[in-house]
């Protein structure tokens, strides 16, 4: 039980996902498809750009927007060692200010932890242990090794992209799918689209230090429509350094902008670990 906490924020901040592979190895992902055409894209050609700028906006103006969000998400967790782990995760989000999430072990309907996080620190209550843990935003950002932001994590768990920046080197089109490659500060970005609605299909994060080996793929399938939201109910992550993680996400429920009944407290009996 105790590896399960591990699992759980890696669930929540699915961004401990976040990694990177070598520029050569990019580049044959966007050749892949011999059908597929790829453009780089340079300053001197304005339709290039253009184009670029409209993909871009599109997806930026896809973004779901939100109050308030409430979902019910079967989490399938294993590892390269062949363990796994499943588990019920209720999440509630207040945008910009609170995500609270709890873990349900799914046969006993057992809740084995509770947590908060807000823009600048996070609790975790470990029911199985009767032990707590405070911790500060930043503090887990030099744990996972990522500049992961609240907003981030918001995104994450939504279904926005993370980690797009705007500076868009190349980007690949066929019949079916467009995607985009950017380069931000920290990571390499290929981001695959549906041609048809730009629904978010594929996000392949890279840090763009080639000395590192992490890499990550997340994704996203079974879209729905609620109250004119199209929402991606189904999220595979796959995690790769020293070992191999994959995560999938089931949304057995969602709902946006309801009220929301958030309790927390730590008990006196629990000791601060």
């Amino acid at each position: 039980m105790k590896y399960i906490s591990g699992l759980v924020i890696i669930v929540i901040i699915m961004a401990a996902a976040t990694s990177c592979r070598s520029t050569k190895t990019i580049q044959t992902a966007i050749a892949k498809k011999d059908t597929a055409v790829v453009v780089p894209v340079v300053d001197s050609r304005a339709d290039s750009m253009h184009y670029i700028r409209k993909i871009w906006d599109t997806i930026r103006q896809n973004d779901i927007k939100f109050n308030t969000f409430n979902a019910k998400i079967k989490v399938h967790f294993e590892r390269s060692d062949g363990k796994n782990y499943d588990f019920n995760a209720y999440v509630k989000m207040k945008k910009d200010s609170l995500l609270w999430v709890s873990v349900r072990l799914p046969l006993i309907d057992f809740e084995a932890f509770r947590v908060k996080i807000t823009p600048d620190s996070l609790i975790i209550l470990d029911k199985t242990q009767k032990t707590y843990q405070l911790r500060s935003v930043q503090s887990l950002q030099e744990v996972i090794k990522i500049p992961l932001t609240f907003a981030d994590l918001q995104n994450l768990l939504i279904g926005n992209p993370i980690f797009l920046d705007s500076n868009i080197n190349s980007y690949k089109k066929d019949d079916r799918y467009i995607s985009l490659m950017s380069v931000g500060a920290v990571f390499k970005h290929l981001l695959t689209v549906s041609k048809d609605d730009y629904t978010i299909q594929h996000s392949k994060l890279d840090d763009v230090d080639p000395v590192r080996s992490r890499t990550a793929d997340i994704t996203y399938g079974d879209y729905q429509n609620k109250n004119g939201v199209q929402f991606s109910a189904y999220r595979k992550i796959t995690v790769s350094e020293k070992q191999k993680l994959d995560v999938s996400m089931e949304y057995k429920q969602f709902d946006f902008n309801v009220d929301l009944n958030t309790p927390f407290g730590i008990p006196k009996n629990y000791k601060r670990n």
